[in-house]
């Protein structure tokens, strides 16, 4: 697969600008700056009253974006923080009234094949996966140290593989021989612990679901959206929207549920009944976008919701 000349394509960028709305003045969050595709469209409509406030975990990918953001006509705040700190990043910034929030949980294309970041297997990488360096624990500290039945949870619970006892006991025996440091060698061991069964093969290659499970689980990806989908609506002004885009089942669910209490509390509006998905044509040109959905909320005027900021 080829890079696009920034490193990502913007999922969903029509519909984010559609639905987000962002409008000259406002003060826009953009939780996942990445390489900035979303946040150099949102900030040139912001104009030179407006405020675009971008957090990133990945420290390169936010230096990308800001080379990125230098042309904007409204002001950029910048910052090197995961999203479930934006409560202490709002504070930082004089707390003003939010006018949108945007998510999208999805890790950038340049991450997936920049051997930095060890999340591919289609060729030996460090087993790393953090998408922030400054981490303590990286995949190969995790798949060293866990027990057996705890890194069965995590590919179960992370990534639903039905095959996770086995996966984990193989792991298991095989670290007992010899550490495993990188992808690739992840990666046939996961394949071969998984029975072998007849048919046309599938359509996914059988280490994704634990691949998924231990970069989910070194992030602490669910921990911090359960964090910002409580502090997003928080720092919404009267009329503010909130757009998350996910890509696993889990993360919509979380993202559904919380939005859905929301408004059954009368905090937010779910403008979205249903996710919205990426048109055939976006998919066609971009096929990592097939799994994503979108979901939207508008924040309710007279409802007071305070958070306190994440420890």
């Amino acid at each position: 697969m080829d890079l696009p000349p920034t490193g990502h394509e913007p999922v969903m960028l029509r519909e984010v600008l559609e639905l987000l709305a962002p409008s000259s003045g406002q003060t826009v969050v953009d939780c996942t700056v990445g390489r900035g595709g979303h946040a150099l469209a949102i900030g040139q409509r912001l104009g030179s009253d407006g405020l675009l406030i971008g957090l990133d975990a990945d420290p390169r990918n936010l230096e990308f974006a800001a080379g990125q953001l230098k042309s904007l006509p409204c002001r950029v705040r910048l910052f090197h923080a995961n999203f479930a700190k934006l409560s202490s990043v709002m504070e930082e910034v004089g707390n003003p009234a939010v006018g949108g929030i945007l998510a999208d949980l999805g890790v950038s294309t340049n991450q997936l094949f920049d051997p930095a970041y060890g999340l591919s297997f289609d060729r030996a990488m460090p087993l790393d996966m953090r998408l922030d360096p400054e981490l303590p624990e990286n995949a190969a500290d995790l798949v060293k140290k866990l027990p057996e039945e705890s890194l069965a949870n995590v590919l179960y619970q992370l990534a639903q593989e039905r095959y996770s006892r086995q996966i984990a006991r193989k792991i298991v025996e095989t670290r007992k021989i010899s550490p495993i440091r990188d992808t690739e060698a992840l990666a046939e061991l996961v394949r071969s612990a998984i029975p072998r069964r007849g048919g046309p093969p599938e359509r996914i290659d059988p280490a994704t679901r634990t691949f998924l499970a231990l970069r989910m689980a070194v992030n602490r990806e669910m921990e911090n959206l359960r964090e910002l989908l409580k502090q997003g609506p928080a720092a919404l002004g009267t009329g503010g929207r909130m757009a998350v885009i996910s890509f696993q089942s889990m993360e919509d669910r979380s993202v559904k549920q919380a939005f859905r209490s929301l408004e059954q509390t009368g905090v937010m509006k779910v403008m979205t009944k249903r996710p919205l998905s990426p048109c055939d044509e976006e998919c066609a040109r971009n096929p990592r976008a097939r799994s994503a959905k979108m979901r939207v909320g508008i924040r309710v005027a007279g409802c007071e919701l305070r958070v306190a900021s994440s420890s």
